[in-house]
């Protein structure tokens, strides 16, 4: 029978048949935790780091025998063998061969202690210890209990070591952070709670690998694989999505979010994963790239490996890898699907720091782990890990999926105008569009840090060109874009294509460029001016088609806002200005969640030359405040006030203001705004009883039918009770 404490486990064992009788066991928990990191953690159960010592008590009902022999038996997964590494038999004071061992120190009367050590490659997951008592002829075993071995990434000889603390308080401790969204000239700040060390999200964590399709094939190799930070982040990566193995989140880019959850209304892992745990492994409804992302953070973190979120904006999702991406308007500036490659204004995948014993040290380090579903790998909707320096150097051969994430950084955008199914025009080429302000958390601020330059060498650079070039011969791309065996001479004549492909289109006789008259703010007009200059000392007449689109984040559209037709005439290096709005009343109906409009101008001579000019626009939300009225303490209710605005010229009705936050709110908190009159202010305030001590993330969240969510949040310093 099984005694909590919050200090200690107690554990009543039989002891009939017992030479040595043991009355209880005590683990030690609040010292093991404290010594292993793992004090956050929401659980009463003996939460462990692996490659580091911890200490049990046994309190004894009799003295023990001068010739009884102590063996200790380490177990995990379903059918426990020291041949697959998980299960460890080890003598008192002797090391086993599996490189656990365990010895006595000294204790009171009718007490005994020892100290466990678990080796630092030992596989991850739920133990059973048992001790084995040899006692004359008498032989006999107990369960001492169960405890759950993380990574650690404070050993210096485990695969996940990181040798700054600062790093490790982040990237494995800090439980809320930021996801970086928006364009790549509007980048805003989303908070997001990761929640790692709520109550039932390690038993989560550790359910999702049993779970897993390799589980389910070979649970014996699967678990005995759980030592390897490579295997075991590649398996989560399969399994944050839901697309072959019933994972945990089902993702969703088109149409209504009618049978589940926008993905724009999650604000948290943890709803999420105990949604999918507690609705019997059933996958939540729905998610998008953020979405994956901050899922996955939480679920290495909470299994110890340093984990972090990145935004690439610009990200290609080149579908046949040959570096390039194609894109095709027609004369109207309407983008046409001649091909399944695509840019999105921004992506979001995780980045894990650990060793590849694989590859080899030059690839150490942080490791690029996507789970979003785009492509297969291996037969299966997962990716990675990919070393950011194979990423760095073209090494696109490597393993896991480096191919797919080198073109995400450093495809070429080459645009064409698509006059008929017999004529195109290139019109565009760029070397230096995808892979923009790589993004992702400072360390102890919310602040953004570039590091791109973690993934490749600076745009336009000798050196970045070299690279590239590096990239296609490995691919062995031909102008079919498809990959094949092909001899040098022809794998040459492919880069030079590629080269030929990425050269300027022919020089521009006017250029042009449309700027925002006034920051676009939902339900209020939007201005703009197409400013053109003719580069030429020749008369220009120049016919202009304008057209603006809702569209996705993925930037794919999805309804047509405005079509305009323009005619300008042009001195030698003249330059003019057209003016024009979108309205309101254009595009309320049109705009989805996502908040962005695509304008796009098509300038053409009758010379025969043309310009595509485009701008994407992001509609931003009116501010949301809040405040907290008071001094927040551990255990001590305090109040929070919310402000925010209703940025309509019209009534809205039935909104729900949301709150969440690690160590604030143990539930989410959900309260209902009956209505507001047109461009009201509404104020709400509730009560929070903070539970953990440090800097907390408050999140508020305004959910409304009427207009995309309207987000806010505030970082809290708790004090201890």
């Amino acid at each position: 029978m099984y005694k909590f404490e919050e200090t200690m486990f107690l554990i009543n064992l039989p002891c009939v048949f017992l030479a040595l009788k043991i009355a209880n066991v005590n683990w030690q928990s609040k010292l093991n935790k404290a010594a292993h990191h793992t004090s956050d953690y929401s659980s009463t159960e003996a939460i462990l780091r692996r490659g580091q010592a911890f200490n049990i008590t046994l309190h004894l009902q009799t003295m023990v025998q001068s010739g009884d022999n102590f063996t200790f038996i380490a177990s995990t997964g379903p059918s426990p063998a020291e041949s697959q590494r998980t299960k460890a038999v080890f003598n008192l004071s002797e090391e086993g061969a599996s490189g656990w061992s365990a010895t006595q120190e000294p204790s009171e009367p009718g007490c005994m202690n020892f100290t466990i050590f678990s080796p630092a490659n030992a596989v991850i997951g739920r133990y059973k210890l048992k001790l084995q008592i040899v006692s004359g002829n008498k032989v006999s075993s107990t369960l001492l209990g169960q405890f759950v071995l993380l990574f650690n990434p404070w050993c210096p000889n485990d695969d996940v070591y990181m040798a700054n603390e600062k790093e490790r308080q982040e990237y494995v401790l800090n439980d809320s952070g930021i996801i970086f969204q928006g364009l790549e000239k509007y980048i805003q700040q989303e908070a997001w709670n990761y929640g790692q060390f709520e109550e039932d999200i390690l038993d989560i964590s550790l359910a999702i690998l049993d779970r897993s399709l390799n589980h389910r094939q070979d649970p014996v190799a699967d678990v005995s694989n759980r030592n390897n930070p490579i295997y075991v982040s590649r398996v989560i990566s399969a399994m944050v999505n839901s697309n072959d193995e019933k994972g945990v989140v089902e993702g969703k880019w088109n149409g209504k979010y009618c049978s589940g959850t926008n993905p724009l209304q999650w604000s948290g892992s943890v709803t999420i994963l105990r949604k999918w745990y507690r609705g019997r492994y059933k996958p939540v409804r729905y998610g998008q790239c953020w979405v994956f992302a901050g899922v996955m953070c939480t679920v290495l973190r909470s299994l110890g490996i340093p984990t972090r979120v990145i935004t690439n904006f610009n990200s290609a999702h080149d579908r046949n890898i040959n570096l390039s991406i194609d894109k095709y308007v027609d004369i109207s500036g309407k983008t046409l699907h001649l091909t399944e490659d695509s840019v999105w204004n921004f992506h979001v995948w995780n980045e894990s720091w650990f060793i590849r014993r694989d590859l080899g040290s030059f690839y150490d380090g942080w490791q690029v782990l996507d789970a979003t579903p785009q492509e297969r790998s291996k037969g299966i909707y997962q990716c990675g890990p990919a070393s950011t320096r194979a990423i760095k150097e073209g090494d696109v051969n490597l393993d896991y999926d480096s191919s797919f994430l080198f073109a995400a950084v450093n495809a070429d955008y080459v645009t064409w105008i698509h006059y008929s199914n017999k004529r195109k025009e290139r019109i565009y080429s760029d070397t230096r569009k995808i892979g923009r302000f790589i993004s992702t958390k400072a360390v102890g601020t919310n602040s953004r840090v570039d590091v791109t330059a973690n993934y490749k060498y600076p745009e336009g650079s000798l050196k970045e060109r070299r690279v590239y070039k590096k990239a296609l011969k490995l691919l062995a791309v031909r102008s079919t874009g498809k990959r094949t065996k092909i001899t040098r001479r022809r794998r040459r004549s492919s880069v030079a294509w590629r080269q030929n492909m990425t050269q300027p289109a022919q020089n521009p006789s006017i250029s042009g460029k449309l700027i925002l008259d006034a920051s676009p703010v939902i339900g209020q007009d939007i201005l703009l001016t197409l400013a053109l200059r003719n580069l030429t000392s020749d008369f220009k007449n120049i016919k202009v088609k304008l057209r603006a689109s809702a569209i996705l984040y993925t930037r794919k559209p999805k309804a047509e806002i405005l079509q305009l037709s323009r005619s300008v005439k042009l001195g030698s290096e003249e330059v003019k200005e057209i003016s024009f709005k979108i309205s309101y009343s254009q595009y309320k109906n049109s705009l989805v969640d996502d908040r962005k409009i695509l304008v796009t101008a098509v300038c053409e001579t009758k010379q025969g030359a043309s310009l595509l000019v485009e701008k994407d626009i992001v509609l931003q939300d009116p501010f949301l405040t809040i405040k907290v009225l008071g001094p927040t303490v551990v255990h001590k209710a305090v109040n929070v006030q919310v402000t925010f605005t209703n940025p309509l010229s019209e009534v809205v009705t039935d909104c729900v203001l949301r709150a969440e936050g690690s160590g604030l709110i143990k539930d989410q908190l959900r309260i209902n705004v009956a209505r507001m009159a047109p461009m009201e202010s509404s104020t709400v305030q509730f009560e929070i009883i903070p539970y953990k001590s440090g800097t907390r993330q408050l999140q508020v969240d305004l959910v409304c039918i009427h207009f995309s969510d309207i987000k806010g949040f505030v970082m809290l310093d708790v004090a201890p009770a």
